[in-house]
């Protein structure tokens, strides 16, 4: 038996699978930022290259799979699956980026929370023997996503302080058996809470963390009963793209219930960006938020044994322009990895 299902929503790994090569390709906002020196690739053209902003997502994402490949050491005829999907109406950042690649794809959306899907994913098709390896990959672009979701950058709107700037990045990782060979230099994958869908009732667009940090709560909370883990026992608990406004209403949550998490606690969307230089308002957001900051900073981290274990929590707002326009509810989303240094 390689799994082991541990209380309501928890996978716990006989065999961790591995993350054995992973990039992280940005915008020239997020070169700017504290993270820059993690990043693969940093583009200062908006449309890196191509013809639009959605053309230039899908760049994104062609090259953070090309350059996992390359840095894992593997051929793109190793891969048995891709597990990917963006902000985009279809999909069409992560398919028209990889349909020249020729691996068989599964198109997710999970909104912000994509990475921590596409991971969960891709590690339980690896534990469960149906691949040696499985990418993972997920994007977002500032431009493109406000042109779905918001108002033409044409506009100029004013943003109010609780909003948060879309990351235009894109993060893949290669996601490895361990079920036949120990692979102790690569950090490992040793649990997946899968999450619920959470909904307090928010109705504002421009106030994300507040939509998502009741399901991230929701999540941690879960995961830390279904392992009978403490906050103590983790380096770090990382949310996605909170911001500061729901990085507060999460810690309050955990509170509430009967765990601190303040001194372990992290912020993908807080720690991209210089908020007094660069004046993002309540931080970072996007599917790519949390996959670059992973994909550099967060897995440099515990390669170089500065931190052994966390809880990885990408977070998600489950709106789109069709339910926001009728009046509907944001309801939020959160995944959760534990990943090891093992």
């Amino acid at each position: 038996m390689n799994t082991q299902a541990l209380g309501k929503q928890t996978i716990k790994f006989a065999h961790p699978p591995a993350i054995i090569g992973a990039a992280s390709i940005v915008g020239e906002m997020e070169g700017q930022g504290p993270l820059a020196a993690y990043f693969d690739q940093i583009e200062t053209d908006p449309t890196f290259g191509k013809e639009s902003w959605e053309l230039g997502e899908s760049e994104m994402v062609r090259r953070a799979v090309q350059t996992a490949i390359s840095k894992s050491g593997l051929t793109k005829e190793d891969i048995r699956y891709i597990f990917g999907g963006d902000l985009l109406g279809q999909l069409i950042g992560t398919t028209f980026g990889l349909k020249d690649f020729n691996i068989p794809l599964f198109g997710l959306y999970g909104a912000c929370s994509t990475c921590g899907e596409s991971l969960s994913l891709a590690s339980m098709t690896v534990a469960a023997g149906y691949a040696q390896n499985v990418i993972a990959v997920t994007s977002s672009h500032y431009a493109s996503a406000e042109k779905q979701f918001r108002f033409p950058l044409e506009y100029g709107n004013q943003r109010p302080l609780s909003s948060t700037w879309t990351v235009t990045g894109s993060g893949a990782f290669i996601v490895s058996s361990t079920n036949n060979q120990p692979m102790s230099n690569y950090p490992h994958i040793s649990s997946i809470t899968t999450g619920k869908i959470v909904d307090y009732g928010v109705r504002d667009s421009m106030n994300m963390g507040a939509c998502m940090a009741p399901a991230a709560a929701d999540l941690i909370y879960q995961c830390l009963e279904d392992t009978q883990m403490k906050p103590t026992q983790f380096d770090k608990i990382i949310t996605g793209d909170l911001g500061k406004i729901g990085s507060e209403i999460l810690i309050k949550l955990l509170l509430d219930n009967g765990y601190d998490i303040k001194k372990q606690h992290m912020d993908c969307g807080v720690s991209i960006y210089d908020n007094e230089k660069q004046d993002t308002h309540s931080g970072g957001s996007g599917c790519g938020c949390c996959a670059v900051t992973l994909a550099g900073y967060i897995l440099h981290n515990l390669a170089n044994h500065t931190w052994k274990r966390i809880l990885f929590v990408p977070t998600g707002a489950l709106l789109s322009t069709v339910s926001f326009n009728e009046g509907q509810t944001i309801p939020g989303i959160a995944h959760g990895l534990i990943i090891e240094q093992l």
